[in-house]
């Protein structure tokens, strides 16, 4: 971890200067919270084992908690995040308790059930807006700090990122990380040294539904609003793909991979206008409707290039080149 320390640091620094370098902040804060997202889905299966198909369901909820308690309750900036976490925390517990006696596929679709009845619940409930959502969320402000101001909403998110990944660096090199992995690894093997496994995956479950949640509450802060897309199992399948594509396992993987979905979702239509003008074909100018597409390509080189993901392989080829 001392050869880390340096390398955090400088990259926490390159990120705090990027707006004044010219980066839109928005951009960047969606950029940290669905970082944060991928992050903590990855504490669930890199970690523990357990692939989660319904883990949009804390984001989208703790995005309405935190849009209900500011907008309609008139609450405190920072007790509006704090309920939207506490409220992803509690039903990752009740979807934890129902979901983790069973394992792989089914442990997958009990998620997906459940998740898919509470994006219903959301649709319907007259709180959440329906299809509209709920709009207008005040960001207010934090010890004084006015929160309506990109720039200092920006620094906030940042910090709230960085809690939540070093949160999760030190849970996975703390012992109850340690027993994780040899669930993760071999449960039976875990069962018989004496862990009591259902309570170590249900810990694991909740802690990874409350940073979710986290990452949700600040995500309605940032757009001002909370929509079913957060609580949709197509979220569910690009936080997937973000661990996936980054490195399943690694702290770093789901930051990048985060990083390089959000980049396509956003950006695809001005690349491919530029390859259009630089190049002359205008079919380039397709790719702008065609990110789903796209993105699917790049899952399909990661696939087949980087098997344990972006910064999975790296990793490994500097261990080998060590060795």
């Amino acid at each position: 971890m001392k050869r880390e320390i340096p390398v955090f640091i400088a990259l926490l620094l390159i990120v705090a200067l990027l707006p004044a370098l010219g980066a839109y902040p928005i951009f960047i804060m969606k950029v940290m919270c669905y970082a944060l997202f991928a992050c903590a889905f990855n504490l669930l299966l890199g970690y523990t084992g357990l692939l989660s198909f319904g883990h949009a369901a804390f984001l989208g909820a703790a995005a309405y908690a935190t849009g209900q308690s500011l907008a309609v309750w008139g609450w405190p900036t920072l007790a509006g995040l704090l309920f939207g976490t506490a409220s992803a925390a509690a039903l990752g517990l009740v979807m934890g308790a129902l979901s983790i006696r069973r394992s792989g596929i089914y442990f997958a679709m009990i998620t997906l059930a459940l998740a898919q009845m509470l994006f219903f619940f959301f649709l319907q409930a007259p709180f959440t807006g329906g299809e509209d959502g709920l709009q207008g969320i005040p960001r207010g402000s934090i010890l004084g700090l006015d929160l309506s101001d990109d720039l200092n909403l920006y620094y906030l998110v940042l910090a709230i990122f960085t809690f939540g990944f070093l949160l999760i660096w030190r849970c996975v090199h703390s012992p109850f990380g340690q027993v994780l992995k040899a669930i993760r690894e071999n449960e039976p093997r875990a069962i018989s040294l004496g862990y009591d496994v259902d309570r170590f995956k249900l810990l694991a479950f909740v802690l990874s539904a409350a940073l979710s949640g986290l990452a949700g509450a600040t995500k309605s802060l940032v757009f001002v609003s909370a929509t079913l897309t957060d609580a949709t199992w197509q979220m569910s399948g690009l936080v997937i793909l973000m661990t996936l594509i980054g490195g399943l396992g690694t702290l770093a993987g789901p930051v990048v991979g985060a990083i390089i979905v959000v980049l396509l979702e956003n950006k695809v239509g001005e690349w491919g206008a530029m390859l259009a003008q630089w190049t002359g074909w205008n079919g380039f100018r397709t790719l702008g409707e065609s990110v789903t597409i796209v993105i699917g390509l790049i899952f399909i080189v990661c696939v087949m290039a980087f098997r344990r993901g972006i910064v999975g392989e790296l990793a490994f080829r500097l261990r080998r080149h060590d060795a």
